[in-house]
Formats: structure tokens, C-alpha cells, sequence
């Protein structure tokens, strides 16, 4: 039977409300905010946050059928969210919860630093499975879940509600995906077996899409953390050596998830295959062509970025654009650029999404951008690809 709607996204949502500073760029955020100083600020920006807003709207702008699953409450700021999202079409199936706090983050940033969030968990805190409309999910291709780190009661009690829900999304026969989000190494969600936590869940997650950091903290947390303390202030996206990126992704395939996706910043998308017979149990979002997935491996540099406005979402975005290439059943090193280009654009806006162009906008600027080199890669055992324009990685198409 075919499926009515293209995707769900389901998971973290808030309410970001962005100050907009009049003054020029800064050097650090202590020339701007101090104690006893009035700053004068724009009118703020107010707008959805989260995956649900960032990923799921973003999917939406890319042309497909949406459906959303988040918890909200009915204070003043559960009315803007949901407003917002009815505004948007994907309001219906929310649920306001009478007497909880709708979650909202203050996002600072100042032009020339990185962004500073002040944020309340609210009603994320408190998700439950009834969130979640199964019979939605049943009628999509595609099941997508966002920032378990960052809803206590989802990743507590060795996160058996994080397992519970993807069980139940594979049992709809929806193809799943999972994002994460960073703890704070001190934080009770930076203290949980996050490691014991996706030896549970990765089996029903078919497509897993962390970051480069959040990979490393939660399979091999001390490494990374001495990592961290050896180099305090640096990108440790230039730092992590390629052969981690591998290991780290093959530890991944190895716990049950059938691609792994990790985010790498600027250095774009790095991605690792499982095998056919996992490929095969995808679900309805993959079509006929899950099989060209099997065993890839493949680099995808990002885009250069002239003037970052801001980098809110922009992972979320790139995932939008890599689920959106994926359910037109693009290849794989289609699908990692359009990611790129999707975050690309997000850079370019304060918020989200007002720097995203709809599906054949994103589409053309891959079409037209020159080939995107990593001098980290330079050196290494992948080669560039003209004909793909990515890089092949030596295990390609073989298991490990």
C-alpha cells in the first residue's frame, strides 16, 4: 500500500527566540554583554527550534508530505510554537499539555562569535511514547527522531524509551533515522551508558546521522574527553585523525544501524555502509534501491561559507537535505551533497530557514558549485572522484 506521507519528525522542539545586535562584528562576547551594560538590539527573531522545526520544516520546503510528533505545553510560549506550526501545516497532531512549560532558548549571537544558547527543557523533559501517532507513522515512508540528549525522560532509565520508540517506528515498517545532540560531559544526560544505550537502539535505526563529537563521546567517552583536555580551545573536527572517523563508524555499523551518516562541520559528511542483508530490512522509505548503499564508503567535503550569519540548525538542515535526496532514492554521493549544500544555505540566515531555497534551488547550486577538497584528506587512502564528486575511501563497496 502506499504511503500518504513522506517523513516524520519527531523529538526535541522549542521556541528560539534570537536577539538581533545592532553593533558590528566582535571579537569576544565580553566587548558585548557585561554586567550593568544596556545593549541595543533589533527586533527579535522568533522562530521554531529543534529537529522537529529545523529538519521537519526544512523537509517540508524541500516538497515533502510532513507530519510532526513533539510535546508542547499550553503556557503563552505553547501558543506561539503551535500557531507557528499550524502555520506551517504540521500543527495538528500536537498535543499542548495543560500545565507543563513549553521549552525555549534564548540564542545570543553576536556577528564574529559562536553562538551562546540559554535554554529551558520544558515539556522535552517529559516526552512520552503517547506523543507519538503511530498510525501517522504507519502511513509514512520515513520516521525521524532528534536530540534524545536533550529529553530527560527519554534517554533515562538506560534510555528503554529511545529503544521503545524505534521498535515501534520499524514495526510500522517506516524507514528510521536518529539524530543526536552533544551532552555536557558534567550534565546527568553526559553521565548515562549512552554507549549501552545505542547497543540497544542502533538495531532499529536505520539511518544514524550524529556528529563527529557526539560519536566519539558516546562510544569511547574517556578518549574523547582526554582529547578535549589536551586541546580546550580547539575545532576538534580538524583535529580527530581519519582513521577515528572510520573506526568510530564501523563501531557503529557493527552495533546494528545500517548507514552511518556522521556530520564533520565544514569538513561535510563522512559515510559508512552496512550490509545488504541489513539494507534490506530499511522499510518503506527506501524503495528499490537500498541495496547501492551496501558497504559505501564515501567523503563529502562541504561548501565554503564566505559570511557565516549564523549556525543555528545547520546540522538539522543538512540532514533535511540528505533524508529529502534519499527519499527521492538518489545515490548516496548525491544524497551528501545535497546534505552540504542544504547546511550551506542555512549559514547564510539567522534563523533555520529563511536561507533555504526550495528543492530545484538546492539541487542547481550542487550542480553548479566546483568540487569541494579536504587538504585533510590530501594524504590519506581516499581518492577524489571526478565522475561522484566525493571521495572513495579504500573500503568502498567491501565490508570491513
Amino acid at each position: 500500500m502506499a504511503k500518504m506521507i513522506d517523513a516524520v519528525a519527531a523529538g526535541h522542539i522549542c521556541l528560539d527566540i534570537t536577539p538581533v545586535f545592532a553593533s558590528g562584528r566582535v571579537e569576544r562576547v565580553g566587548d558585548l554583554l557585561k554586567p550593568g551594560k544596556l545593549v541595543n538590539t533589533e527586533p527579535a527573531r522568533i522562530s521554531l527550534g529543534g529537529p522537529v522545526a529545523n529538519t521537519g520544516l526544512a523537509l517540508k520546503r524541500y516538497g515533502l508530505r510532513l507530519a510532526a510528533a513533539a510535546g508542547i505545553g499550553e503556557d503563552k510560549f505553547g501558543h506561539i510554537a503551535r500557531e507557528l506550526l499550524e502555520e506551517a501545516g504540521i500543527g495538528g497532531a500536537i498535543r499542548p499539555v495543560g500545565g507543563a512549560c513549553t521549552s525555549y532558548t534564548v540564542v545570543l549571537a553576536p556577528p564574529g562569535i559562536d553562538r551562546i544558547f540559554l535554554h529551558c527543557p520544558g515539556r522535552n523533559d517529559e516526552f512520552q511514547l503517547d506523543d507519538i501517532d503511530f498510525a501517522t507513522v504507519a502511513a509514512a515512508r520515513l520516521f525521524h527522531f532528534g536530540y534524545p540528549p536533550l529529553m530527560r525522560g527519554v534517554y533515562e532509565n538506560d534510555g528503554r524509551l529511545l529503544t521503545a520508540i524505534f521498535e515501534r517506528a520499524k514495526a510500522c515498517d517506516a524507514t528510521t533515522s536518529l539524530d543526536l545532540s552533544l551532552p555536557d560531559p558534567d550534565s546527568a544526560s553526559g553521565k548515562v551508558d549512552w554507549a549501552g544505550i545505542l547497543a540497544r537502539t542502533l538495531p532499529a535505526v536505520d539511518i544514524f546521522m550524529p556528529s563527529i563529537e557526539e560519536l566519539y563521546f558516546m562510544l569511547e567517552r574517556e578518549r574523547y574527553l582526554e582529547l578535549r583536555r589536551r586541546h580546550p580551545d580547539a575545532d576538534l573536527v580538524e583535529l580527530i585523525p581519519v582513521e577515528d572517523y572510520l573506526r568510530l563508524a564501523e563501531r557503529a555499523i557493527a552495533l546494528g544501524c545500517g548507514l552511518c551518516v556522521i556530520k564533520t562541520a565544514r569538513r561535510g559528511y563522512y559515510l559508512r555502509g552496512g550490509s545488504p542483508e541489513r539494507l534490506a530490512r530499511f522499510g518503506g522509505g527506501a524503495g528499490a534501491a537500498a541495496e547501492r548503499w551496501a558497504h559505501r564508503q564515501l567523503w563529502a567535503h562541504a561548501y565554503h561559507v564566505r559570511a557565516i550569519a549564523s549556525a543555528t540548525g545547520s546540522g538539522d538542515s543538512s540532514i533535511a537535505g540528505f533524508l529529502a535526496a534519499f527519499l527521492r532514492e538518489l545515490p548516496p554521493e548525491r544524497c551528501m551533497c545535497l546534505a552540504n549544500a542544504s547546511g550551506h544555505h542555512n549559514l547564510l540566515a539567522l534563523d533555520a530557514l529563511s536561507g533555504l531555497p526550495d528543492w530545484d534551488g538546492l539541487v542547481a547550486f550542487v550542480d553548479r558549485m566546483p568540487r569541494a577538497e579536504d587538504p585533510l584528506l590530501e594524504g590519506s587512502e581516499f581518492r577524489f572522484d571526478e565522475q561522484l564528486q566525493v571521495y572513495v575511501g579504500p573500503r568502498n563497496g567491501r565490508a570491513a
